[in-house]
């Protein structure tokens, strides 16, 4: 190599460095904070895998715009305090995004950063207004409020005549957005919840919830809680003399749920914002189910794997429409550009002043076998 050639290579080399950090990798890292250990461990466990089938194969068949995208998880346990620590490291670590975490009161604790840092935060698995209202420009909601589950709940059971209706709820943002969607349903009705009873986060001390709303005899109970405490619920009101109708919404965990209970979940109904991943029924099912199949290993479908496979299904979408070197704000107009889109069946609809991409719910029931049918 001659001295020309020598100063050229590196004066090439010295303009491939100050490139922007993005445009020099072909890999984007994204973050997670969610429970993987815990009572609540399952919601996150079957998130994450759902999101990383759907992004391995991804990045098997070239990925987004040239670039691999990496799901940089955390363990939160469900606790506020350890989901803002998890926040402020991968904002430290300047992951591109972060995407899928699990409740509402982890959600809750790192929304001040997400503003601050301005950096997106999409397919939160909760339901919750306070992340929905006021509107953040940063945060995109894939899934139905709480408003909409309770909504339709309420309208299930007085449909039914059943009116007398007790709430079982988390004593935390969670459980108190969950209460306020029934209250906002039965007002209009000039109806009220019949009993209320708590249980706290991570735990299944539900005596005194049983002691609270059984006597009251009630005709239905709605509960507002991850799947440990809502099993622990329904068995202790059984064992007193409780005969009536079992509500929850879909944060609870539904396969979850059926495999706490076995036998004695026959009869337990729960409200869905996702398509059904049981079944070949729709295009987007028959996808996710493929998928799950070529996944191969432990893989199995249920609800929360679905959410998180569609988030990230979604979340690509919104990254391929902000082009080959995408920004944290091409990705925002990347997202809100998906309009009326439609995922399989599953209808996506974004804007410039909403975030909310559905308002799909449905209802569905445990059987004793320790399935879901719709």
């Amino acid at each position: 190599m001659n001295r020309r050639d020598a100063i050229r290579r590196v004066a090439a080399a010295g303009a491939t460095f100050a490139l922007p950090a993005l445009a020099q990798s072909s890999r984007i890292v994204l973050g997670q904070s969610a429970a993987l250990t815990g009572p609540a461990a399952q919601l996150g466990i079957q998130m994450n895998k759902g999101a990383k089938i759907f992004f391995d194969q991804l990045n098997a068949a070239g990925g987004v715009n040239g670039h691999t995208l990496e799901l940089r998880a955390l363990d939160d346990g469900y606790e506020p305090e350890r989901c803002k620590a998890n926040t402020e490291k991968l904002i430290r670590d300047d992951v591109f995004a972060l995407i899928g975490y699990v409740g509402t009161p982890t959600c809750v604790a790192a929304l001040p950063l997400v503003n601050e840092a301005k950096i997106p935060f999409f397919g939160p698995f909760t339901g919750a207004e306070s992340l929905r209202d006021p509107f953040s420009k940063w945060v995109f909601h894939l899934r139905a409020s709480y408003y909409d589950e309770t909504a339709l709940i309420v309208k299930q059971l007085t449909s039914l005549g059943l009116k007398k209706i007790a709430v079982f709820y988390q004593d935390d943002a969670y459980g108190r957005a969950g209460l306020d969607g029934v209250k906002r349903a039965l007002k209009p009705l000039g109806l009220e919840p019949a009993a209320l009873g708590t249980v706290q986060r991570n735990t299944v001390d539900v005596a005194k919830a049983v002691a609270e709303i059984v006597p009251k005899l009630p005709d239905a109970v709605v509960q507002i809680s991850a799947y440990k405490s809502c099993a622990a619920f329904i068995r202790e009101a059984r064992k007193a003399g409780y005969g009536g109708t079992f509500f929850n919404v879909s944060f609870v965990g539904t396969q979850a749920l059926a495999d706490e209970l076995g036998r004695e979940g026959r009869g337990i109904m729960v409200s869905q914002v996702m398509p059904f991943p049981f079944s070949t029924a729709t295009a987007i099912s028959r996808e996710y189910l493929d998928a799950v199949a070529r996944a191969g290993g432990d893989a199995q479908p249920n609800y929360s794997s679905m959410e998180g496979w569609l988030a990230a299904k979604v979340f690509a979408e919104g990254l391929r429409r902000a082009g080959r070197s995408p920004s944290r704000e091409a990705l925002v107009s990347g997202l809100e550009s998906i309009q009326n889109g439609n995922f399989g069946g599953f209808r996506v609809d974004f804007g410039a002043k909403d975030h909310v991409a559905s308002h799909f719910v449905e209802v569905s029931m445990l059987t004793e076998d320790g399935k879901v049918r719709r």
